[in-house]
Order: structure tokens, then C-alpha cells, then sequence
């Protein structure tokens, strides 16, 4: 019998007569069994979630085209398909950040030092809509929206009471937050110093991803050139001050919460993270001195292999292009390093306990497909905050699934398989046919601008939800196995009025306690930097802060500058 595995080239080798006569009795019998179709509502498809094609079967004809050192390799080197470390959790664990913030930042760091009690190995911080916004708690813009989707933070004050009793020197923080990035940056680099903790010792990642903003989630502030602006400028500031410090955390997480494909979510992330290289190589900046403290941020949604193969195929793309486009040197600078967060628009208010089982099988295939970090969503998302004990819950998942699975004991356990190198490779062919229709545009800011990115998400959802409406796809407990009640009672975290009325007084006395005239000469300073694209926003963004700025007053200078955007409506 001729050998399965071809060694020297590829996965797939000339199958055996004796095979091939295997594969046609086996067709045979498929076709007559394809002829009856099974009943609609049975769930049964020939396509993923993201209307990729799926055979019913895979073997060595479909990886026959792979070469095993161009395109698998060893984990820990060029191309990375199997992960970017040689031991991967064999060596240690992803890092388990749960995302959290809600109320003032008393309530949040309580919930904070619960999490670390608990076992969590690294902060993520939520902020509310008007922090994420840029508006300040007493704003008429923030009336009902003070710490309902996050903590509220309005200066540094906040920022300190947040930290409280936290070590910044041995703890990494995430914070998502993008238009105001630069200014949650330079309160938290405040608030370190503050405590005696120098900036070059802090570790975390810093989301500030704003071309996405523009593409799915809508927090924007600026126009987009000035904002990619002061994303190079942090970028700069960092490689410089904060060698630990992970500046843009490129996020597809938003963009697939919006209604894309995976491919979509795979292809527009990584071309707003080439976008992002690119203006820092513009502006002067080796890529090798900023690239290895990139990381990505990326959706596990419920399609178990298409997530693994996303994963997989993010990596090998992003190798190849740093390396072969970018001509970075420093094998640091190849690897994809992300975060994963279960995928929230999976989850679904009816039957919510069946979101803690959705949430068990994202996070296997996030871990499955070579993640850092992990965030597993709790069941009550979907309706509001999550409780503590809910918390606890998605935190104990990530643990058993650690613990007690053994999954972390081999690494890339599916490579090698038929179907997930397979549809690896085809994902990785589609996000390649997106790059080349960015490029078309001129770019992704041109093609945001055209409406390009919204368009294609659009369409995606529509689609997808026709196939929900149809049955062609099945959510339990929503449009099948329902239950007469449509809504189980559970127990909801609620914010009370009492937070936005305490919030709007606080940033009222810090307004009335602190050196007015020292303020008005660090918002100058800060306008004046603005203007003059050869200096850095970032030391006078600090000074602002230690003076006492808020972040309102902080936005509107900016804003006097660069402007506020205004998106124009396509549909």
C-alpha cells in the first residue's frame, strides 16, 4: 500500500487502489442517501455559519496541495499554524481575563479583587458608554447611561480608586476602550506613577483599535486620520517608555458581534492591523521596534471547527505578510498574539442557562485553536451585567476546561486533520480575496469611507438571519425547543439612579478642588501638540490628567483641533 503521508511535501499522498475503490463504493452510497433531503428545521447543513462550503467527508485529496513545512510546521515557528509557542499550555496556561467593569470604581475594584480571589490571572476593564464616548458623568450626553454597560471613569481619581490595593507592577490590565484611548492610557500611567510603580514596568494591552470602530462598533470621536494619528503616536510613546505594554489590541471581536462571516471577521482584522504597521512604518517607526508587542483581539463563536480554523488560518497569514511584505526580521514580529472572548451574539435571552453550555464549547475552540488569553462570558449577558455568581460561573468554565479536560496536554491537537487543514486553507483563500478588494479601494480608511466594510456586514446578517427565520438553522430555545414561558426569571445585576447622581457629583467636586489655572495651561499645551503633527500627544495627555483634567475637557481640546466625525449614512 502506497504511504498515506507524504513526508517530504505535502499531507496528502497518492491514495491505494484499494482506497480509491473505498471512496467510490462510499460515494455511491452518499448520492442515493443525498437524494433524500432531510426535513427543514432538522438542522442539517452543508455549509458553516459563515456559508462556507462543507463536504461530507474529507481525505487526502483535499490537502493534497499542502506543503507540511510551507504551510503547518512546528508550533513556535514560521508559519505558526500550530500555535506561536514550542510548548504551548504544555509550558503554561493562557492568561484567564475576565471582562469587568460596571457602576463607579469603588463597586468595580470590589468585583476585581473578587475575580483575583477567585483564581483570575489578569484584570479586563469595561468601561460605560459615555467613558467610551469621551463625555464626562455629568454631561447631558451621559444621562442614563452612567456605569450601565461599564465602569464610569472620569479622572484620574477614578482611575486611582479602580487599582485600589492592586499591584500595577505584577497584574497585566486590559482596557477596551478607542476613542478615548490615549486618555485611559495616560490616567492609568498617572495612577501607576501616583503609586511609585515606573511606567516601564507595567504590562497589559491597550485596545485603541479605532479603524474598527468606524467598521462595526460606532465609539468613535475623531475623524479617522487624526485618530489613526494619535494611535501612532501611542505606538511611538510606548516602544520608548512601556517595552511591556501591548499598545493596539486589533479587535475582529466587534466586527462579528456587528453580523460578519468569520471570514469577514478574519480578513478586516488583520487588514486594520496591516493598516496600522503600515502608518507607523510611514511615520518612521522599524518595524521590528513595534510589531512584537501588537496583539489581536478575536470572536469564539459557536461554530466549533470554522473558530479553530479561523484561529489557525490568523496566524499564518499574519507570518507570512509581516515577514514577506513588511520585511520585519525579528521572529517576534511574526507572531499573532490574541485574546478571545466567547462570542455574545450566540447567546440568547431565551433559556439563558443554555448559555453557559454555548460559552463550555467557544472556549474549547478557542483553546483548540492557540489562544493567549480568554474571556468566557457569563449566561445573564445577554440581558444585563453579569452577577457575581454568573461571574463565577464562566470563570469556573475556562478552570474546567483547563483542569480537568486535558486538552492542554498536546499541542494542536486537529492538525493533520483532513477537514480543519481543509477549510484552514479555504479561509485562508477568502481573506486573501478580501485583502486584494481593500486594496481596490486604495486602502481601509478608503473603503470605509465608501461604505465597503458595512456593506459586506450587512448583507452577512441579513443572510444569516433569513436562515434562522427559515429554520435552515437552529437556536435552541429560540426557534426550536421552545418553552411556553419565554423568559426564565433570573437574578440581574441592576444600576440604580444613586450611581449617576454620586458619579456626576464626584467629578463636580474634583472640577471644584483642583488648580484651575495649572488645568487651562496643560489643555494648551495638549491643543498645541495636537497642531504639530512632529510632537507626541502622550507626556502632555499625562500632564493633563495629573492636573486634574477630565476626560470631557480632555476630548473637547482635542476635538477643537482634529474635529469630531460625523459618519455618513449609506444605507
Amino acid at each position: 500500500m502506497a504511504k498515506m503521508i507524504d513526508r517530504a511535501s505535502g499531507l496528502g499522498a497518492q491514495p491505494s487502489p484499494e482506497f480509491e475503490e473505498q471512496r467510490t463504493r462510499w460515494e455511491r452510497r452518499w448520492a442515493s442517501r443525498a437524494a433524500r433531503r432531510r426535513e427543514p428545521g432538522s438542522g442539517a447543513t452543508d455549509r458553516t455559519i459563515s456559508d462556507l462550503p462543507l463536504k461530507p467527508v474529507y481525505g487526502p485529496e483535499d490537502v493534497a496541495h499542502l506543503d507540511l513545512a510551507r504551510d503547518l510546521g512546528f508550533p513556535g515557528e514560521f508559519p505558526y499554524t500550530r500555535g506561536i509557542h514550542s510548548g504551548m499550555y504544555r509550558d503554561r496556561l493562557w492568561t484567564m481575563r475576565q471582562f469587568s467593569g460596571f457602576g463607579n470604581a469603588k463597586q468595580t475594584n470590589e468585583r476585581y479583587h473578587f475575580l483575583l480571589s477567585q483564581g483570575q490571572t489578569g484584570l479586563s476593564v469595561a468601561f460605560d458608554m459615555p467613558t467610551l464616548m469621551g463625555y464626562d458623568s455629568d454631561a447631558r450626553q451621559a444621562r442614563g447611561e452612567v456605569g450601565r454597560c461599564g465602569v464610569a471613569i472620569d479622572s484620574m481619581r477614578d482611575m486611582q480608586v479602580l487599582f485600589d490595593g492592586i499591584d500595577l507592577g505584577q497584574i497585566t490590565t486590559s482596557m477596551t476602550i478607542n476613542g478615548p484611548a490615549a486618555i485611559a492610557l495616560a490616567e492609568y500611567v498617572a495612577t501607576a506613577e501616583s503609586k511609585g510603580i515606573p511606567r516601564a514596568k507595567l504590562g497589559g494591552t491597550l485596545q485603541a483599535d479605532i479603524l474598527k470602530e468606524y467598521i462595526a462598533q460606532k465609539e468613535w470621536i475623531f475623524p479617522p486620520r487624526p485618530h489613526v494619528r494619535i494611535i501612532v503616536d501611542m505606538m511611538k510613546f510606548c516602544t520608548a517608555e512601556m517595552p511591556r505594554w501591548n499598545t493596539i489590541s486589533i479587535s475582529g471581536y466587534h466586527i462579528r458581534e456587528a453580523g460578519s462571516t468569520a471570514v469577514q471577521e478574519l480578513a478586516f482584522t488583520l487588514a486594520d492591523g496591516f493598516a496600522y504597521v503600515e502608518a507607523a512604518m510611514k511615520a518612521g517607526m522599524d518595524v521590528d521596534t513595534f510589531a512584537p508587542r501588537l496583539s489581536f483581539f478575536f470572536n469564539s463563536h459557536i461554530d466549533f471547527f470554522e473558530e479553530i480554523c479561523k484561529f489557525r488560518a490568523a496566524r499564518r497569514i499574519y507570518a507570512r505578510r509581516m515577514r514577506d511584505k513588511y520585511g520585519a526580521k525579528n521572529p517576534q514580529s511574526w507572531t499573532l498574539r490574541f485574546h478571545t472572548q466567547t462570542a455574545g451574539c450566540s447567546a440568547t435571552a431565551q433559556q439563558p442557562e443554555n448559555n453557559i453550555v454555548r460559552v463550555a464549547y467557544e472556549a474549547m475552540a478557542g483553546v483548540l485553536g492557540g489562544t493567549q488569553s480568554l474571556h468566557t462570558n457569563s449566561m445573564d449577558e445577554v440581558l444585563a451585567l453579569p452577577t457575581e455568581k454568573n461571574v463565577e460561573i464562566a470563570l469556573r468554565t475556562q478552570q474546567v476546561l483547563a483542569y480537568e479536560t486535558n486538552v492542554t496536554n498536546v499541542i494542536d491537537p486537529l492538525g493533520g486533520s483532513y477537514f480543519v487543514e481543509a477549510l484552514t486553507d479555504e479561509m485562508e483563500k477568502q481573506a486573501e480575496d478580501y485583502f486584494k478588494r481593500i486594496e481596490e479601494y486604495g486602502g481601509v480608511i478608503e473603503a470605509i469611507e465608501a461604505g465597503f466594510f458595512q456593506h459586506e456586514i450587512a448583507d452577512a446578517s441579513y443572510s444569516y438571519q433569513r436562515s434562522l427565520e427559515s429554520k435552515d438553522r437552529i437556536i435552541v430555545g429560540v426557534n426550536a425547543f421552545e418553552k411556553e414561558e419565554e423568559r426564565q426569571e433570573i437574578d440581574l445585576l441592576k444600576i440604580g439612579e444613586e450611581i449617576e447622581r454620586g458619579q456626576a457629583r464626584a467629578v463636580q467636586e474634583v472640577r471644584g478642588s483642583r488648580d484651575s489655572a495649572k488645568v487651562e495651561t496643560a489643555l494648551a499645551v495638549l491643543k498645541r501638540a495636537c497642531a504639530d503633527e512632529t510632537r507626541n500627544v502622550m507626556p502632555p495627555l499625562i500632564d493633563s490628567v495629573n492636573a486634574l483634567a477630565t476626560e470631557g475637557e480632555i476630548v473637547e481640546a482635542m476635538v477643537g483641533v482634529f474635529g469630531r466625525y460625523r459618519e455618513t449614512a449609506i444605507f
